[in-house]
């Protein structure tokens, strides 16, 4: 596994933890359904009408969004109210590709007759994904995600290189980027002891926090949402050279032809930007605010 090469959209953390989305598949649909019968995808006179923002929320993604509750609601919440409208979240649960969930939520709907929103939250900003969905855009980038490492400083003083975790704990979520990055790592060297069976980073922190494992692998926000402003924990990015160093920006997603909606959220994530709002809402989940 060392050898293979990233997957093409390696950003694509949602999907690649669609094993544990699928579990709130269900309650997210029922959740959907009363929002999903207003959405109108994306044409800015009916959303006038309407008086409200349906925006699309992935399902039991925290720090973002689980349960009702997390950064993209509370972002979503924002932009409505910034617009004058009401919001009306509309969760579910990620699809088998990015593709699949931006024609559900984005320009289509599915084909259980529930979405498109209006608006989908947290769509990396990757050129190929672009051109592979011409019916979308994405704008409006309110945060870059990273791919971090925590680790307890009490019993690791440094991490320069992931040869010093062998034969350490350590917890990740399998299905995750940073789990293949750090299953592959130099030829399996810490497959023996890697803690795999986490649902997601905010697990794998937990876990850390807890003095299970020296150390944990995940998202920034993963990690900070748990870890964030603990002194006794180090994070920093992944010492491997597959990692993604600059990380990825995530922006709001809106059907191609919907130019005054996608105006009107520019706007609004400017102005939320501008008075510290925006900033104020990535703070009060503890994640730094990135871009």
């Amino acid at each position: 596994m060392g050898d293979q090469e990233l997957p093409r959209n390696p950003p694509r953390e949602a999907a690649v933890r669609r094993a544990f989305l699928r579990r709130g598949a269900a309650a997210a649909l029922a959740l959907a359904l009363p929002a999903a019968r207003a959405a109108q995808g994306g044409d800015w006179a009916r959303i006038r009408q309407r008086g409200s923002l349906v925006v699309g929320l992935y399902q039991e993604m925290p720090p973002f969004h689980d349960g009702g509750r997390g950064i993209d609601a509370d972002l979503g919440r924002a932009l409505a109210a910034e617009m004058g409208l009401g919001f009306s979240a509309l969760p579910f649960a990620a699809g088998e590709n990015m593709g699949d969930d931006l024609r559900n939520m984005v320009w289509k709907g599915h084909y259980l007759g529930w979405g498109p929103a209006d608006v989908l939250l947290h769509v990396p900003l990757d050129p190929p994904l672009l051109r592979d969905n011409p019916q979308v855009r994405v704008l409006a980038p309110y945060y870059r995600e990273r791919v971090l490492i925590a680790f307890d400083r009490r019993r690791l003083p440094a991490l320069d290189a992931i040869s010093a975790l062998r034969g350490q704990p350590v917890a990740v979520a399998g299905l995750s980027l940073a789990g293949w990055l750090l299953i592959g790592a130099e030829g399996g060297l810490l497959r023996e002891h890697l803690q795999t069976r986490m649902a997601d980073g905010v697990a794998a922190a937990a876990a850390l926090q807890r003095g299970e494992v020296v150390a944990a692998a995940g998202l920034a926000s993963e990690l900070e949402s748990v870890l964030g402003g603990d002194e006794r924990f180090a994070l920093q990015p992944l010492p491997l050279p597959r990692a993604p160093r600059d990380g990825w920006a995530v922006g709001c997603a809106v059907r191609k032809d919907a130019t005054e909606l996608a105006t009107g959220l520019q706007q609004a994530m400017a102005a939320l930007r501008a008075d510290g709002r925006l900033q104020a809402i990535f703070r009060r989940h503890r994640v730094e605010p990135l871009l």
